[in-house]
C-alpha cells in the first residue's frame, strides 16, 4: 500500500501540473507572437523525440548535485514537464480556439490570464485529458528512472517495490492495470469534439 501510495503520489500530482503547463504553454505558442517562439518550438519539437530513458542518467546527475536524491523530488519534478503534451496542446489550441473569440472577450475587456481559464481551458478540454493520461500511464509505469534515483525502500513506486518482493508481483500487477483501466474509463467521457463549434457564429 506504501509503494501505490507512492505511485499515486509521482503519478498523480505529475500528470495534473504537467497538463496545466502543458496547456499553457501549447496555447502561448498558437495564439501568441513574441520573440523566439521559433526556436522554443523547434526545441519541443526536438523533445518529443528523445527517448525518455537516455535523460535519466543526466537527470540523476542533476538531482545528485543539488541534493534531491532518494528524495520525492527527484522522481516527481522529471514528470511535471511534457513536450510531448506541450506539441499537442499547441496543436490542438490552433485548430480549436477560434481567434475571433479570443478578439470579442478582449473587447469585452477580459484579461488574458482570465480568457485562458474561463474559455480556452475549456474548449482544450479534450487535448488536457489526453495529455492528462498519457503524462499519468507513463509516470505509473516509469521504472527506470526511480530505480537509480531511489534506494529507500519507503519511496519506491510499485513497479519498482514489485521487483524488490516478488511475493506481491502478480497481484500487484494486477491491481496496478485494474486501476489503469478504471482512470480510462473515467476519463473517456471528457473527449469531445467540437466544445467551440457556433461559438463565432
Amino acid at each position: 500500500m506504501r509503494w501505490l501510495l507512492n505511485t499515486l503520489i509521482y503519478a498523480g500530482v505529475g500528470s495534473v501540473v504537467a497538463t496545466v503547463l502543458a496547456s499553457m504553454a501549447g496555447y502561448a505558442l498558437a495564439k501568441y507572437s513574441f520573440a523566439g517562439r521559433g526556436f522554443v518550438f523547434a526545441i519541443i519539437l526536438r523533445s518529443v523525440l528523445i527517448p525518455s530513458m537516455t535523460l535519466a542518467l543526466p537527470l540523476f546527475l542533476m538531482m545528485s548535485a543539488v541534493g534531491l536524491t532518494n528524495t520525492y523530488w527527484s522522481v516527481l519534478l522529471p514528470g511535471l514537464v511534457s513536450p510531448f503534451g506541450v506539441y499537442l496542446s499547441l496543436i490542438y489550441a490552433s485548430a480549436s480556439v477560434p481567434n475571433e473569440l479570443l478578439e470579442a472577450a478582449r473587447l469585452d475587456g477580459v484579461g488574458e490570464f482570465r480568457i485562458y481559464t474561463t474559455i480556452v481551458w475549456r474548449l482544450m478540454l479534450p487535448a488536457e485529458v489526453t495529455v492528462l493520461l498519457f503524462q499519468f500511464v507513463a509516470i505509473w509505469n516509469n521504472y527506470f528512472l526511480p530505480l537509480i534515483m531511489l534506494n529507500d525502500e519507503q519511496l519506491f513506486p510499485i513497479t519498482v517495490g514489485l521487483t524488490v518482493d516478488r511475493f506481491l508481483g502478480i497481484p500487484g500487477a494486477f491491481i496496478s492495470t485494474i486501476l489503469l483501466l478504471i482512470g480510462c474509463v473515467f476519463l473517456q467521457r471528457y473527449w469531445r469534439a467540437g466544445l467551440g463549434m457556433g461559438s463565432v457564429k
